[in-house]
């Protein structure tokens, strides 16, 4: 029943945007599509006894064998003209919370493209720091990346947007955000801020970001002490068979909670990854990842991960992964959520 409500509720998003693309010129509008799916066994251990209770971040809390689609995206490019141009990009995803299909609006932002060094976005649109590690990552759709997956970042927000290519080897973004991401854009007293500088030299990748604001939790009537901040940095080289970098992220009080708390808190994280490619449709890759996640208020709470995994390119635009995941979270001290996950992965894009 998951499965089915998560294809009629694609079907007709797909429908609509399809209906506006196909009333634009075919040479100006685009329709495209992206499915994350996978098919796994989850063995979850809550201090040492299995159970289905809280599971570490990103893996459910339930253990057994099944299929799932974590993310629908359906999306429509629309050209207006040589400057002017329009995305809408949709999300379903199944929420367990209401045993339904949610369809959110991750992107629905006009652009303005004045230069390539300046380029506007007004509306929902990739943030700085997440989709770009990403695409470096390359395997999104086998596990977000580390901020992402911790939950000290998001992909996508309402605001302006300015990005642009300052040369060969130097590009931007800066966005002026309503700070509670794409699912909840609610207007607040004082917007967000979040940057990137990158640059990449021949086979080299380097970047530098950060975020600095209330995470849209300053309105009337609720004080909000502490501000949220965070600095991102990754390095790595992707070359024609091989990948490999690192990415760290240190931040302050990056929570609505702790935002409105008056005693502060800190984290960080760091991730290794790295693939090979075998043959020119098989590709081994691995990930580790270390987060502190409590610096100051709970020293002991803490995540650690890794993956490995073996990719097949079927055909263009799809790709199957088998891979290994172990999870282990710590929320205090002396007790400790161990996952192991193990299944194939898939994305399909059109």
């Amino acid at each position: 029943m998951k499965f089915t409500s998560l294809l009629l509720s694609a079907a007709t998003g797909a429908l609509a945007l399809a209906a506006f693309a196909g009333s634009a010129q075919a040479d100006d509008a685009v329709l495209s599509g992206r499915i994350y799916a996978d098919f796994s066994n989850i063995s979850n251990k809550v201090d040492g006894v299995e159970s289905n209770g809280t599971a570490g971040f990103g893996i459910p809390a339930s253990n057994g064998t099944g299929f799932d689609v974590k993310r629908f995206y359906v999306g429509i490019d629309k050209k207006f003209t040589d400057t002017w141009s329009l995305n809408v990009t949709t999300d379903f995803q199944y929420s367990s919370a209401i045993s339904a299909t949610e369809v959110y609006i991750k992107k629905a932002y006009i652009q303005g493209t004045f230069s390539p060094a300046f380029i506007v976005r007004a509306g929902a649109a990739d943030l700085p720091w997440i989709p770009y590690a990403e695409d470096i990552y390359g395997y999104r759709y086998v596990e977000n990346t580390v901020a992402d997956r911790t939950k000290f970042g998001t992909s996508a927000d309402w605001g302006l947007h300015f990005l642009g290519k300052l040369n060969d080897n130097f590009s931007y973004q800066v966005s002026v955000i309503n700070g509670n991401g794409y699912k909840n854009p609610t207007r607040t007293k004082t917007m967000d801020v979040e940057g990137r500088l990158s640059a990449k030299f021949d086979q080299w990748n380097f970047a530098v970001g950060g975020y600095t604001g209330k995470l849209g939790q300053e309105v009337p009537g609720t004080a909000t002490p502490q501000t949220a901040s965070r600095f991102n940095a990754l390095a790595a080289y992707t070359g024609d068979r091989a990948k490999f970098g690192v990415e760290y992220f240190s931040a302050n009080d990056f929570s609505g909670t702790l935002v409105k708390s008056t005693t502060p808190d800190k984290a960080d994280g760091t991730s290794l990854f790295g693939s090979y490619r075998i043959t020119p449709v098989y590709t081994i890759f691995g990930r580790v990842d270390s987060t502190k996640l409590s610096k100051t208020i709970t020293p002991a709470k803490k995540d650690d991960y890794y993956n490995l995994g073996i990719e097949w390119l079927a055909f263009k635009g799809v790709a199957f992964s088998a891979v290994v995941k172990h999870d282990k979270y710590v929320p205090s001290a002396g007790h400790a959520v161990e996952a192991n996950e193990v299944g194939v992965w898939s994305q399909l894009r059109f």
